[in-house]
This record gives C-alpha cells, sequence and structure tokens, in this order.
C-alpha cells in the first residue's frame, strides 16, 4: 500500500470505571480500546495523532454501558487480524451479555473443537476491549482465566454484567 492510500489512524483518551480507555480509530471507524497496561496493546506511536471526532458515539456508548443502560454494541468496527482470529472475535460478538463461555465452547462453536488454545490466544489478541466482550470468555472449569486487561478487571466487568456489581468504583 502506497503512503496515499495509507489507512487514517487517530486517538483519543476517556475515562472509565475501569481506568483510562485509549479509542482508536482507523478511516473514522472504531479499530481499537486499550486498557492501561493490557497485553498486547501495541506502542502508542501507531495510535496516529490526537482526534476526537471519530468517537462521540463510542463514547455515548461506553457511557451507557457502564450506567448499566446499554447491553450491546451498536458500533462500525474495523478490526484488523488473521481470518481465524477475526472468526473468534465475530463469535464474542455473540455471547450475551451477563454470559459466559469457554474456550473450548467458543471452539466448538466454529466447527474446531481441538482449537481451544488457538481461540484462547485469539481471544487475547482482540484489540476492542469491553466491545468485543473478551472478557466473557471463562475457563473449562468455570475459573477465570487471563485477561488482557488484568484478571482484576475481567473479574469486575464480569461481576458488573451480572448484576452484582451495579456501583462500580474506578480502579484508579
Amino acid at each position: 500500500m502506497s503512503a496515499l492510500n495509507a489507512p487514517t489512524t487517530c486517538h483519543m483518551v476517556t475515562d472509565s470505571p475501569y481506568g483510562p480507555l485509549t479509542l482508536v480509530a482507523t478511516d473514522g471507524v472504531l479499530s481499537a480500546v486499550y486498557m492501561t497496561e493490557q497485553r498486547h496493546r501495541p506502542p502508542e506511536e501507531t495510535f496516529g495523532v490526537f482526534d476526537p471526532r471519530p468517537f462521540p458515539e463510542v463514547i455515548r456508548q461506553l457511557e451507557a454501558y457502564f450506567a448499566g443502560e446499554l447491553r450491546e454494541f451498536d458500533l462500525p468496527l474495523r478490526l484488523a487480524g488473521t481470518p481465524f482470529q477475526r472468526s473468534v472475535w465475530d463469535e464474542l460478538l455473540k455471547i450475551p451479555y451477563g454470559e459466559t463461555r469457554s474456550y473450548g465452547e467458543l471452539a466448538e462453536s466454529l466447527g474446531k473443537p481441538n482449537a481451544s488454545r488457538a481461540v484462547g490466544l485469539a481471544n487475547g489478541k482482540n484489540p476492542v476491549s469491553i466491545v468485543v466482550p473478551c472478557h466473557r470468555v471463562i475457563g473449562a472449569s468455570g475459573g477465570l482465566t487471563g485477561y488482557g486487561g488484568g484478571l482484576d478487571r475481567k473479574q469486575r466487568l464480569l461481576a458488573f454484567e451480572s448484576g452484582g456489581d451495579h456501583d462500580v468504583p474506578a480502579l484508579f
């Protein structure tokens, strides 16, 4: 791709009960929501210039979600990943609010019952945390397993969605 056709990337940071969220848009479409100290978070210089213009609706929906008023995001997404990663992220979008799935269940739903480890790796590389609900994936035993934003955030997000933590205090 030549420099003339290169995608335009911009970002901004917004507050949340789980700490600051870096929102990234590519060609005006949400392409990432990163938490601070998130595993697999790319270097800041890849986020492009500061520009809040693509994000008012993203922020509105995030605020409604954190207020307990929104259970399903309705945002256009531009997800960059391998075809397998994108198929996993598409499956994540099907997990209803307040519910969880195991890595094995996701692998089964993809028609790849022996791919739970690969599903876990793809889940961990999800660039749009919260909106693409990778926090809703748990271990086969029902226990919490890795989360790019940290297990404390995962536990708090799941508690919030299950109705056990309506008044979520800020982590930071």
